[in-house]
């Protein structure tokens, strides 16, 4: 099928104008982003990692007041709880003391993360045209709630075997996420994220080659040409993180805002010190500090023991200790509307595919 063909029917699958979605960035995707983004056509997105199941009732309710269009509701599928080594902890937190100026704290017992499965119930009562998952997959029972609720299941992978098996457990479209993304890679195997590094423009015609089901591109991804060259690969739509980023709606620290303009590709580095998982973020005083020997605790425990060193570090308005995800394509994000940026983007898009 042609691209743009391809694109116009994935966009009459979800009721969209433009094949655009906004990477549903925990923390990073206030109502106001995702309404901008669907008022221009696009699907708007929530990260609910951190969002307790009142929050994201809340979140619906916030985007419904300001937008009739389509948004997704995306869920990290959990892992087994970590092994923990209260020495090792010892070491990170000493370490981020001495970084930060600040004590950090034992993070005590836990537990880190929502409950997964009141998460579920609470992303299910809010009817959203899209549920989204990363690391892994909807257990059987839950995508048979969402077949029954006529809910779409877009399932982020980085390779192609995770979207084959995707496409076998019920997905009706996957992610591909390239290298070049921002913040964290959606390896099902924690441990493999490091070996599964595989550039964006690669994986993209060979997981569209692998699959029935649409395929969506994402990872540094910033303007029309992009847009272009994915659909032109195969991809039926594509998903943006950073691009959105520096607009009025994300609201993100400035700070973290002008750091992702003056940063270059490879300014950009893979790392665990933020979390504990495998993410994306600019170079800083905290990446550097878990480069070399000192290794960050797992996750989730790295993110509790490093959540007053963020703040500290907000309230210093100091990105060289911020947690600043940025894909390697940052500098090309644009401090623009939201909705303005995604009919830019389209527009420029079209204008270079054959029609």
């Amino acid at each position: 099928m042609h691209a743009l063909a391809r694109a116009r029917a994935f966009c009459d699958r979800f009721g969209l104008q433009a094949p655009i979605l906004q990477a549903p960035m925990a923390g990073a995707c206030p109502p106001a982003l995702a309404a901008a983004v669907a008022n221009a056509g696009g699907l708007g997105g929530l990260g609910a990692l951190t969002t307790t199941p009142a929050g994201i009732a809340d979140w619906a309710s916030q985007f419904r007041a300001q937008s009739n269009g389509a948004f997704q509701v995306n869920l990290w599928i959990p892992e087994a709880p970590p092994v923990r080594d209260a020495a090792q902890e010892g070491r990170v937190r000493d370490r981020l003391s001495a970084l930060a100026g600040i004590d950090v704290p034992d993070p005590g017992a836990g537990p880190f993360v929502q409950d997964f499965d009141a998460q579920v119930a609470a992303m299910l009562a809010t009817s959203p045209a899209v549920v989204s998952s990363i690391m892994g997959l909807f257990p059987p029972a839950v995508v048979a709630a969402l077949k029954a609720g006529g809910i779409a299941w877009v399932a982020g992978a980085t390779t192609v075997a995770e979207a084959r098996a995707a496409e076998a457990a019920g997905a009706d479209a996957v992610v591909a996420q390239g290298a070049e993304a921002g913040g964290h890679r959606g390896s099902f195997e924690n441990a493999a994220a490091e070996t599964s590094q595989v550039g964006l423009f690669v994986l993209v015609p060979q997981m569209a080659d692998a699959v029935r089901i649409p395929v969506i591109a994402s990872g540094g991804i910033m303007d029309g040409r992009g847009i272009a060259a994915a659909l032109t690969l195969g991809a039926s739509a594509v998903q943006l993180g950073t691009a959105y980023l520096r607009t009025p709606e994300a609201a993100i620290h400035p700070a973290w805002s002008a750091a992702i303009a003056r940063t270059a590709p490879e300014d950009t580095v893979m790392t665990r010190a933020f979390s504990g998982r495998l993410a994306r973020g600019i170079r800083n005083q905290v990446t550097e500090a878990f480069a070399g020997e000192l290794k960050p605790a797992p996750y989730p425990v790295q993110r509790a023991i490093m959540a007053p060193v963020r703040a500290a570090a907000e309230k210093a308005g100091e990105a060289g200790r911020m947690q600043a995800w940025a894909g390697q394509g940052a500098a090309m994000a644009q401090a623009e509307p939201a909705g303005a940026l995604t009919r830019r983007l389209w527009e420029e898009a079209q204008a270079l595919l054959p029609a």
